[in-house]
């Protein structure tokens, strides 16, 4: 579905474009912007990493929740939260999964079953993923928050980050002759 990247992103960029962000872009109103489009609130919420995913979105009847690594940089999480809300907006639904072990008390107000939905990233496909990496990508671009790679000195994190957006890019087609 997705290998063509140019064609991925630019129906990514028909997605951002139907999004009206706000500008400048914020957070919280884009989440805002969100909740009213789907009808329903929208949760976001950090979480203790190593349990899992650095990030998921679990949808529930009546609302949407996005969890994301609190242990990590302003910029990872944001583009953690951003990579999760990508979800929602291209409507990615992971197959059921049954059995997933989660801790019950970190999520008192979730139900059991919506929590072992949501908690394996491997529940969506790879062209689901790489979409939303996409999306999430341009997004962090929209809202300008991509640093200049020229300007910075990378953390181990912030690299591999780096390197992850990097690879969500579309790639020209190397010209053979």
């Amino acid at each position: 579905m997705v290998n063509d990247l140019p064609a991925l992103r630019r129906r990514c960029a028909a997605r951002l474009h139907d999004l009206a962000l706000p500008v400048p872009f914020d957070l919280e109103r884009f989440c805002a912007l969100l909740a009213e489009r789907r009808g329903r609130p929208l949760h976001v919420r950090p979480v203790a990493a190593g349990l899992g995913p650095h990030g998921f979105w679990a949808a529930t009847a009546t609302a949407d929740y996005v969890f994301y690594a609190e242990e990590t940089s302003p910029l990872h999480q944001l583009h953690i939260i951003l990579h999760e809300l990508a979800h929602v907006v291209c409507a990615h639904r992971p197959p059921p999964v049954e059995d997933v072990p989660f801790p019950t008390n970190l999520f008192s107000d979730l139900d059991p079953a919506t929590i072992r939905l949501m908690l394996q990233r491997a529940a969506y496909s790879t062209d689901e993923e790489r979409e939303a990496e996409v999306l999430a990508t341009m997004l962090l671009e929209r809202a300008g928050s991509l640093p200049d790679p020229g300007t910075l000195t990378l953390d181990a994190e912030t690299a591999w980050l780096r390197e992850r957006i990097a690879a969500a890019q579309p790639r020209e087609p190397e010209n053979p002759g």
